[in-house]
């Protein structure tokens, strides 16, 4: 036997517990720098930018879930020698901010409008660092591997330098403007909201008939529906469509508004549907959408009816002054009180926009004068930079949400009216003068700035290149733009994701990322959208409290496949669990064993050892594959089933005869120490924490961080060996199976003769068979009671086994007894039906084809009994 390095197992206690080690493993990976990036390296650059998480946010679900795959990627990426960045950082989250700011402001009996912008302004900065970050926190026990020296905020100094500078160019270039749009707005907040803030539910409302013109039928009326009476105030037109007969006498006509006096025009739209309700439509422009859009077709009066607080303003009619939904009462009754309400259904179950901050009230469509993006150019070129192929949507059958989107984008209204966020750098003369002026430029004496601020997703649009010191030329930059991939949710593509492509491709001329890849949705474990209201939401903090944070990334890595939502319970982290435990008990007994990748490989590995080396080379090559095209539930698959059902189930079975063999123990020591030292750092970017604890101990490495991604050790498979190897597999299973048939405890060595090993070429295995399935040397008289054939690939195994002292030969007669009275009642029972004529003639085929397969199934169990009933020894 030649020298070997001494077993060793204490670097490792006898269990893994993550909460004691997992953050101050993180704390020194920091410390050591290894996720810092340099921008004059000569490696390849790999760069991800972070969707960046709300300041007020902490870790839900989601955050995990798309975290664990980003880091999956970044640290695989370092490992394999590329220069990488994940720059961290948090979005200011204007509306969602504000919210929290005022209400914590109500709790003390004040608003922002008592304290003033400035004022309010230096309170909400002063949250932001009492409250805000804990993501970040939380992010650092998660294990992203980010560059904690270039942590970027969305309204840093840096940040709004590059808001101001493309600000102004898009102003300079036309593609700014200020118009009155219809947009979704929040009396509660009194600022626009931007479609992710909508949330729509549906509610249970009323359909309200009413009737306008004359209460004679002989004269001209017109009777429409809407679950919004109120809007009924501002109402200038109603719409029918051009063919539909029913009122072409009336079209061009005027017919008085009733409540209000005022006289409105008929006009016929072909959007309006003729089979729906009376097929005529009110047409209120100020207050709805499709009213807006025929209002515009028609050149039709937009007057607002509501101010920003939600409440009837300027109608001149005794509504003036009422909340709307107050208003909605006192409306329909006044037109009750008129006989004008033609039919009520209620409930009435109906799509309403909620505002997704604040109190979820319903949001109000309004006409206000708000800044715009002109998108058309900037759309244009983002859809041809997918279409070209110089960006890749991944995966590509949500190529055409992207197109969809893309090729049909609304002008985008970047103006709110809040307090928090970027203000929008407009300035106003007073003779109605109106300058931008850049960053480094200021405004004329005189002029007062725009009240708004900027939408939340103006600044995050610029996260690709702001983060990387845009508009200077920074070595960042230089270096890391384009970014190499853009993972985030399907379901943030058009607010944010097509907000960066422009942006990129408008500032930068030049794609912000090579690559969009999307995941889905978390779901609960039966596949069923996450909910506080239904109670199946997770926590990913008390999971990782529980079962540690590997767990939970390889629970959310192995359920990851790309753009279809992910399910996942308590079941899919306790298997992540125990597939860790499995790993930290295997590596321990290796290293007990000597096992170490400081030893060369055999020169003439076994086949155990020639098949586990083929299929390490297999897997690693495999799960590249998989890990470059974002296949993470597949690749973390294949590394589950590799280690646990081929590593641990076969190989380290067939490695134990061999580590007591002196001709092989050696060898086998270094096989072990290559594959587990492959396979940790394999493992590595799903589990960090356990696979650096186990590679340390392991190879007394500096960390696992900073090893390379691994080339597996060993020859190409080597096919002869494999099959081999599968068939002593085979060979070992079926005789197991035998051992159980023939009611063997696991415990009990039995003596047994193999007829035809060497023939089949299994003569090396020998040790293994014998060993696995607890089988000793047979007697000069052995006489076999149970005999077993297996046919292999290579041949037919014989296997004899005398178990006469193995088994309890009372208690198994007694029980075949039983099992054949019952056998035997199945087969009278047969009999008896199918002896009779007239149940045969009359029952369906199906039936008695089913009772025949009974009773032929209940002779082979006869059959099969007797025979292990004459096996048994005479007692």
């Amino acid at each position: 036997m030649t020298d070997t390095l001494p077993p060793r197992t204490a670097d490792l206690p006898a269990q893994w517990n993550p909460g004691e080690v997992e953050a101050g493993m993180y704390e020194r990976w920091v410390d050591a720098g290894y996720f810092t990036a340099d921008a004059q390296s000569e490696k390849p650059p790999f760069c991800i930018v972070i969707p960046p998480p709300n300041v007020t946010g902490s870790l839900h679900i989601g955050h995990a879930f798309e975290h664990t795959l980003i880091d999956i990627m970044c640290r695989r990426k370092r490992m394999a020698g590329y220069e990488t960045l994940w720059l961290p950082g948090m979005d200011h989250a204007s509306i969602a901010v504000h919210a929290l700011v005022e209400r914590a402001l109500a709790a003390e009996g004040t608003s922002r409008r008592e304290l003033g912008r400035e004022a309010f302004i230096e309170r909400t900065w002063q949250w932001k660092e009492e409250h805000g970050g804990k993501i970040l926190a939380q992010m650092r026990r998660l294990g992203d591997s980010v560059d904690w020296t270039r942590e970027r905020f969305t309204m840093d100094e840096r940040s709004n330098r590059a808001v101001l500078t493309i600000f102004k160019r898009l102003f300079d270039d036309g593609l700014i403007y200020r118009a009155e749009r219809m947009v979704n707005w929040s009396p509660e907040m009194r600022s626009v909201l931007s479609d992710v803030e909508v949330e729509h539910k549906e509610v249970e409302g009323e359909l309200v008939s009413m009737r306008y013109g004359s209460l004679d039928d002989a004269e001209p009326h017109i009777v429409v529906a809407t679950t919004r009476v109120e809007t009924m105030l501002g109402d200038t037109a109603i719409a029918v469509h051009p063919d539909d007969e029913r009122y072409t006498h009336l079209v061009g006509t005027e017919i008085e508004l009733p409540l209000v006096g005022r006289m409105i025009r008929i006009v016929a739209d072909e959007h309006v549907d003729p089979s729906f309700g009376t097929g005529a439509v009110k047409v209120t422009p100020a207050h709805d959408p499709n009213d807006f859009e025929i209002g515009r077709r028609h050149d039709l009066p937009m007057p607002t009816i509501m101010d920003e607080t939600g409440k009837i303003a300027d109608t001149g009619t005794e509504f003036d002054g009422m909340d709307r939904f107050e208003a909605r009462v006192k409306v329909r009754e006044a037109l009750a009180a008129q006989g004008r309400i033609v039919a009520e259904k209620r409930p009435y179950v109906h799509s309403v926009g909620h505002a997704s901050r604040g109190k979820f009230e319903p949001i109000e469509p309004r006409l206000s004068l708000q800044w715009f993006v002109k998108v058309a150019p900037l759309a244009e070129a983002a859809g041809d930079a997918v279409r070209s192929g110089d960006v890749i949507v991944h995966p590509k059958e949500l190529e055409p949400r992207w197109f969809g989107w893309v090729d049909n984008m609304h002008d985008w209204c970047i103006s709110r009216q809040l307090w928090w966020g970027h203000r929008i750098p407009v300035w106003y003369g007073p003779n109605g003068e109106v300058v931008c002026p850049g960053p480094d430029e200021q405004p004329p004496v005189g002029y007062t700035q725009d009240e708004d601020v900027l939408d939340t997703w103006f600044s995050s649009g610029l996260w690709p290149f702001s983060t990387l010191g845009w508009p200077e030329k920074t070595p960042d930059l230089a270096k890391f733009y384009p970014t190499s991939v853009l993972h985030t949710g399907y379901d943030i593509l058009f607010f944010w994701v097509a907000r960066m492509m422009m942006f990129g491709l408008y500032a930068m001329d030049e794609k912000p990322f090579d690559t969009i890849s999307l995941h889905g949705m978390v779901r609960d474990q039966h596949g069923k959208k996450m909910s506080k209201t239904v109670g199946n939401t997770v926590d990913p903090n008390v999971w990782m409290d529980e079962f540690g944070t590997d767990a939970v990334r390889f629970a959310l890595a192995r359920v990851a496949n790309p753009g279809t939502d992910a399910p996942i319970g308590d079941d899919n982290v306790l298997a992540a669990r125990n597939f860790g435990t499995k790993l930290w008990n295997v590596t321990r007994f290796a290293m007990s064993s000597g096992a170490s990748p400081a030893l060369p490989l055999p020169s003439a590995p076994t086949d155990a050892d020639a098949w586990i080396l083929g299929r390490l080379r297999e897997v690693r090559d495999q799960v590249d594959a998989l890990l470059e095209d974002f296949q993470f539930a597949k690749a973390t698959e294949a590394l589950y089933h590799f280690t646990w059902d081929e590593f641990c189930a076969w190989y380290v079975e067939l490695a134990k005869p061999q580590l007591a063999d002196e001709a092989t123990e050696d060898g086998t020591r270094a096989v072990l120490g290559h594959v587990l030292d492959a396979l940790l750092r394999l493992l590595h970017p799903i589990s960090p924490f356990i696979t650096e604890a186990l590679w340390q101990a392991l190879t007394d490495g500096e960390s696992i961080v900073v090893a390379e991604w691994p080339v597996a050790p060993g020859a190409p498979v080597d096919p002869a060996a494999a099959r081999r190897v599968t068939d002593a597999q085979k060979l070992i299973t079926e005789i197991r199976r035998f051992r159980t048939e023939q009611r063997v405890p696991d415990s009990r060595r039995v003596p047994a003769r193999l007829v035809g090993l060497d023939a089949a070429g299994l003569g090396a295995h020998r040790a293994s068979v014998v060993a696995l399935n607890r089988l000793e040397a047979t007697a000069p008289d052995f006489a076999p009671t149970a005999t077993l054939e297996v046919a292999l690939a290579t041949g037919t195994i014989q296997v004899e086994l005398d178990t006469s002292d193995a088994i309890d030969v009372p208690a198994e007669r007694a029980r075949l007894g039983r099992d054949l009275a019952a056998a035997q009642k199945e087969l009278d029972q047969a009999d008896k039906k199918l002896g009779n004529p007239k149940f045969v003639d009359k029952a369906p085929a199906d039936i008695v084809d089913g009772i025949r397969a009974r009773r032929a199934a209940a002779e082979a169990d006869i059959e099969r009994i007797n025979a292990r009933l004459a096996a048994l020894p005479r007692s």
